[in-house]
C-alpha cells in the first residue's frame, strides 16, 4: 500500500525552479531566476571540441580553437554579446575513447562539435550526432567517405582527401607514369584515400599494380618486411598515405634498404608536410631520410589575415607546432560562430527534448536516458552550410557536396635543408605556377600545354625523371607464350634446344630484349596440342587475363585484339594477297572474243539485227509522217538496252567458294575441278614463304588490301611493351631486323610481284582481229555513202540545173558550154543539206512530170 505525500506549494515552487535552472545549466545558458516568465535569450553556447591532443595536428589544433574562441568573446561584431564556452574532449587516438568522449559531451547539451582529426573516429562519433542532432564540424578529417549521405550532419572545413588522390593521380600523368604502388595505413583515412587514388588512376588507363597496407602499431621489423615485399614489384613510384605521427618510419626503413637513390620516385600527401611545418627546426638526419620526395599540402592564400594570425602565434609560441591545420582549426569555430548568430536572428530553437529510442538497459551503468535531442540541430545545420565569409585559410563556402570550394594544394619538393615549391594544383586549372586564385577570374583550363611544374630533384639528386618502373626482382621470369603451329614453322615453332622454341619472331624478340637497358629474366611457353594451329584469339585472352605476360609469335594487329592487350611496334608488315598458278598465255587476236561463248555472241548479233530493223522502220515511219526524225532518242534507246546487256549485275558474275586448306601447294595444283582452288588468300609473310619453295609456279596477283601488321603482345598499361617498341625501332633502323628476316625467310624473285604489272600483258596482236572487224565496217560504211551520194548526184545532174538557169539568164547561155563533171562538183554536192538536196530532186521530179504531160 503507498501513501499520498502532500507537497506545499512553497516546496512546489522550488522544485519548479530547481527544474527549471537544470535545463539551463545543460544547455550552458547562464539565467536568472526572476527571469524564468520573460524570453530566455542564452548568455552562453556550449561548443565541444573533440580531437586528440597529444599529436601533431592535435597540438596546432588546440591552441588555434583556443584563440578563435577568445577572438568570437571579444568581437562586439558577432553574436551580440553571446559567449561561446568550449568544453575540450580528448579521443586520444582512440575510436573507443573517442566516442565516450563524445557521448559525455553530449550529455553537456553542446550544439556544435569541433573535430576530430582522425576520420576513424569521425566515423564514429558521426553515428552519435547523426541520433542527437548535433552538427560536427571537423578540421581535419578527411577521409572522402565522409562526405557521403550517410553522415548528414558532418561537415568538414578542410579539404577531403578527394581532391588529393586527383592531384597525385595528374603528377603521375605528368611525369608519364602509368602505375603507383600505394603505401598506406588500414585504416578509414588510408583506405579511403587510395580508394579515390585506384578510382582516380582507372580514368587515366593507370593503376595501382599494388597495395602496400600497414597497422597503425606496426613496428619497424613489420615495416621492413612490407618495404622489401614492395621493393620486388615492377613499378618504382610510390604514394605515401600515412598519418603525420608514424609517416617518418617509412622513409627511415627505405633509406635502410637504398630505396631512396636514383629510379625511385616517392609521392607523399598533407601528412609530410604537415609534419615538417609542425616541427621548430628539421635535424639534417631526417632531412637526409627525404630528399627527394614530392609532396603536397594544402594551399591557403597569403592574405593579410592569415600573416597576422602567423606574427601572433610566433609571438606565443614560436614557429614550432604550427601547420595549416591550425587554419582550419581556427576557421571552424568562427563557421560555427557566424552560423549561430544567423540561427538566432532567423528564430532559431535552442531547446532539447529527450529520445524515446535513448532509453537505460536493465542492469547497464551507461546512463543513455542523460542524452537529449537538439531541436534546432537541423535548421542550424543547414545555416552551417549556407555561410560563405573568408577566413585565414581562404573562402570558407560549402558547394552541393558538402565540400569547400576552391580546393587547392602547393606541390612541394624535398631538397637540401628544407622544402622548395615548384607548383600548384587546383581543381579548376590542375597544374601551374602562379597562385591558383589568380587563374580563378579566368576561363578554366586544363589542356596539357597550360600544365607548367618547376624542375625535380629526385632521389639520388637525379635531374631526369626516373622511368617509373624497372623489370621486377621478385624471382618470377617473364612468361611468354609462343604457338605451336603445326605450318610454317619458320615463324615460331617447338625446339629441342634448351630455350625450347625457335624461329624468325623469337629471334626479334631476343634481339629486342638485348637492347633494353636492364635484364628480363624469361622463359617460353607452347600453346596449342602441335596437331592443328592454335587459335590466336584464345591465346591473346590469355595474355589479357594474366595467365602469360607476353605473347609472341606470327600474331597480328588487329582491333579487337588491341582491346584487350597493348602489342608492340610491328615488326613484320602484313596484309591479305591472293596467289593463282603462273600460266602463261600466248596472244590471240580473238582474245576478246573470249567473255562470251558462241551461243552469246549469236544471241547478240541477232538482238542487234533486231534492234537495227527496228530502228529503220521507225525512222522511216517517222520521217514521213512527222518530218522529223529523233535519232537522238533511237540511239539512247539501242545503249540502254546494250549497256544493260553488258554491264548489268557484273559483281555477281564470279561465283567464289571458299575452303581452308593444310596443303596450299596441292590445292592449287589440284585446281577447283579436281577439288582444290583456283587462288589462295593469305598473309603477305606467308605468302612470300611459300613462293620461295615453289620455283616461280605460282604469283601474286593484283594489289595488297587489309594492311596490317605482326606484333608481340603485352598485358594491358604493360610499360615494357613500350621499351620493346623502341627496341624494334633500333632494330629496324641499324638493319638487324632484316638481318633477321633475310635468315628465316629468304624469297626468290617470284614472290616480289605484288603491286608489278603482269607479264602477259594484252598487246596489240590480241586486238588486230577486232581492228579488222572494225576496218571493214568502216569500208563497207565509206562504200556505201558514196554509193549513195554519186546515186543522188546522177539523179540531180548539175547540166539541167544550169539549163533552167540559161532560161532565166538567156544573155549568157549563149556563153556557157557544157561543162564536165569535176570532183568540185561533187565536193559541192555533198556539202549541200540533205534537206536541200530532196527539195532540188523533187522539183526535178515535178519538172519530169509536167515533161511527160506535155502535147509538144
Amino acid at each position: 500500500m503507498g501513501e499520498m505525500l502532500l507537497i506545499p506549494r512553497f516546496t512546489r515552487r522550488i522544485l519548479i525552479l530547481l527544474s527549471l535552472w537544470s535545463l539551463c545549466i545543460p544547455l550552458g545558458v547562464i539565467c536568472n531566476i526572476g527571469d524564468v516568465s520573460s524570453s530566455l535569450k542564452p548568455k552562453v553556447i556550449n561548443i565541444g571540441a573533440l580531437f586528440t591532443l597529444n599529436s601533431v595536428i592535435g597540438q596546432a589544433a588546440k591552441y588555434a580553437i583556443q584563440a578563435a574562441i577568445d577572438d568570437v568573446n571579444s568581437s562586439p561584431n558577432i553574436l551580440n554579446g553571446i559567449q561561446l564556452k568550449l568544453i575540450f574532449g580528448d579521443t586520444n587516438c582512440s575510436g573507443f575513447v573517442g566516442t565516450m568522449e563524445a557521448l559525455q559531451l553530449m550529455e553537456s547539451d553542446v550544439v556544435v562539435a569541433i573535430g576530430p582529426q582522425s576520420s576513424g573516429i569521425a566515423h564514429v562519433i558521426s553515428h552519435v550526432v547523426n541520433e542527437l542532432r548535433v552538427p560536427l564540424v571537423s578540421f581535419g578529417a578527411t577521409d572522402p567517405t565522409l562526405s557521403s549521405m550517410q553522415y548528414p550532419y558532418f561537415l568538414r572545413t578542410t579539404h577531403s582527401d578527394y581532391f588529393q588522390m586527383y592531384a597525385i593521380v595528374d603528377i603521375v600523368e605528368y611525369y608519364g607514369w602509368r602505375e603507383v604502388v600505394a603505401i598506406f595505413v588500414d585504416d578509414d583515412y588510408g583506405r579511403g584515400g587510395i580508394s579515390i587514388l585506384g578510382d582516380a588512376l582507372a580514368k587515366k588507363r593507370s593503376k595501382i599494380s599494388y597495395k602496400a597496407a600497414f597497422s597503425p602499431g606496426d613496428d619497424g621489423s613489420k615495416i621492413n618486411d612490407l618495404l622489401v615485399e614492395v621493393n620486388l614489384m615492377e613499378s618504382r613510384v610510390y604514394v605515401v598515405h600515412v598519418n603525420p605521427d608514424t609517416g617518418l618510419n617509412i622513409f627511415s626503413v627505405a633509406k635502410s634498404l637504398n630505396m631512396m637513390d636514383d629510379g625511385y620516385v616517392w609521392i607523399a600527401t598533407d601528412w609530410l608536410p604537415t609534419y615538417l611545418d609542425s616541427m621548430e627546426s628539421v635535424g639534417s638526419d631526417t632531412m637526409n631520410l627525404l630528399q627527394g620526395v614530392v609532396a603536397l599540402r594544402h594551399y591557403t592564400p597569403d592574405t593579410n589575415l592569415k600573416k597576422k594570425f602567423i606574427s601572433r602565434w610566433k609571438g606565443s609560441f614560436g614557429s614550432a607546432g604550427f601547420n595549416s591545420y591550425a587554419l582550419y582549426a581556427y576557421d571552424s569555430v568562427w563557421l560555427v560562430a557566424h552560423a549561430l548568430e544567423v540561427f538566432l536572428n532567423e528564430g532559431g530553437n535552442l531547446s532539447f527534448s529527450y529520445d524515446s529510442n535513448l532509453q537505460d538497459m536493465n542492469g547497464s551503468m551507461l546512463h543513455l536516458s542523460s542524452l537529449r535531442v537538439f531541436n534546432g540541430g537541423e535548421q542550424l545545420r543547414q545555416t552551417l552550410l549556407r555561410m560563405n565569409f573568408t577566413g585565414l585559410s581562404g573562402q570558407i563556402q560549402f558547394n552541393p557536396d558538402k565540400h569547400l570550394v576552391h580546393p587547392a594544394y602547393d606541390v612541394l619538393n624535398v631538397v637540401g635543408t628544407g622544402t622548395r615549391r615548384i607548383g600548384y594544383w587546383s581543381n579548376y586549372s590542375h597544374f601551374s605556377i602562379v597562385p591558383p586564385e589568380t587563374l580563378y577570374s579566368k576561363p578554366s583550363n586544363t589542356s596539357t600545354s597550360s600544365q607548367h611544374l618547376y624542375s625535380v630533384i629526385w632521389p639520388g639528386d637525379a635531374t631526369a625523371t626516373p622511368r617509373g618502373w624497372v623489370f621486377p626482382n621478385n624471382g618470377q621470369p617473364l612468361r611468354i607464350v609462343v604457338p605451336n603451329r603445326v605450318g610454317y614453322r619458320e615463324f615460331a615453332s617447338k625446339d629441342a634446344s634448351p630455350q625450347g622454341v625457335r624461329g624468325f619472331c623469337i629471334d626479334v624478340l631476343e634481339a629486342a630484349i638485348s637492347l633494353l637497358p636492364y635484364a628480363v629474366p624469361h622463359t617460353y611457353m607452347l600453346f596449342g596440342d602441335g596437331k592443328r594451329n592454335p587459335s590466336y584469339d584464345d591465346l591473346v585472352y590469355k595474355v589479357s587475363q594474366n595467365v602469360y605476360d607476353t605473347a609472341v609469335g606470327d600474331i597480328m594487329i588487329v582491333t579487337n585484339r588491341t582491346k584487350i592487350v597493348d602489342f608492340t611496334q610491328p615488326y613484320m608488315e602484313s596484309g591479305l594477297v591472293v596467289v593463282v598458278p603462273m600460266k602463261e598465255a600466248k596472244s590471240n587476236p580473238w582474245a576478246f572474243l573470249k567473255p562470251f561463248t558462241r551461243e552469246m555472241w549469236f544471241v547478240t548479233a541477232a538482238f542487234f539485227l533486231l534492234v537495227g530493223a527496228v530502228v529503220w522502220i521507225l525512222e522511216h515511219r517517222i520521217n514521213h509522217e512527222f518530218r522529223g526524225p529523233p535519232r537522238q532518242q533511237l540511239i539512247t534507246i539501242c545503249w540502254f538496252s546494250f549497256s544493260t546487256m553488258f554491264f548489268s549485275h557484273r559483281e555477281n558474275t564470279l561465283d567464289l567458294k571458299y575452303r581452308t586448306y593444310r596443303n596450299p601447294r596441292r590445292a592449287l595444283e589440284l585446281g577447283p575441278k579436281k577439288g582444290g582452288v583456283a587462288a589462295i588468300v593469305d598473309e603477305l609473310p606467308y605468302i612470300e614463304l611459300f613462293l620461295s619453295t615453289t620455283n616461280c609456279l605460282y604469283k601474286i596477283v593484283g594489289p595488297e588490301f587489309t594492311k596490317s601488321g605482326w606484333g608481340f603482345a603485352f598485358q594491358r598499361d604493360s610499360p615494357l611493351a613500350i621499351d620493346m617498341s623502341t627496341a624494334i625501332l633500333q632494330l629496324s633502323e641499324n638493319g638487324d631486323l632484316q638481318k633477321i628476316h633475310n635468315k628465316w625467310l629468304t624469297h626468290s624473285e617470284c614472290s616480289l610481284q605484288v603491286n608489278q604489272i603482269d607479264e602477259n600483258q594484252l598487246s596489240l596482236n590480241s586486238f588486230w582481229g577486232l581492228f579488222l572487224i572494225c576496218g571493214i565496217a568502216c569500208v563497207l560504211a565509206l562504200i556505201i555513202f558514196f554509193y549513195r551520194v554519186f546515186a543522188q548526184y546522177r539523179r540531180f545532174n548539175p547540166e539541167d540545173e544550169e539549163s533552167e538557169m540559161e532560161t532565166i539568164e538567156p544573155s549568157r547561155s549563149s556563153r556557157r558550154s557544157i561543162r564536165s563533171t569535176s570532183f568540185k562538183q561533187i565536193i559541192d554536192f555533198v556539202d549541200k543539206k540533205e534537206a536541200e538536196i530532196k527539195e532540188m530532186l523533187k522539183r526535178k521530179n515535178s519538172n519530169e512530170s509536167k515533161q511527160t504531160n506535155s502535147p509538144f
